[in-house]
């Protein structure tokens, strides 16, 4: 099974050791909207993907689930 976008972040953020909170300070959104994605009903701007690319250090195909 395919994991979705809202998967892979939480796996990111969790394997960073960082809450919703504290991601949400990093991209600077609100804590819902950090859920909100990770539950998949909402999906984040261009400018937001690439902020969480360079952030967790991957690619912005790897959180779309382009690439394992």
């Amino acid at each position: 099974m395919e994991t979705t976008f809202g998967e892979r972040l939480r796996e990111l953020r969790k394997e960073k050791g960082i809450g919703q909170i504290q991601l949400a300070k990093e991209l600077d959104v609100g804590k819902s909207v950090i859920s909100l994605w990770e539950l998949g009903k909402c999906e984040p701007t261009l400018s937001k993907l690439i902020s969480m690319s360079r952030f967790f250090g991957v690619s912005i195909d790897y959180l779309a689930g382009l690439e394992d």
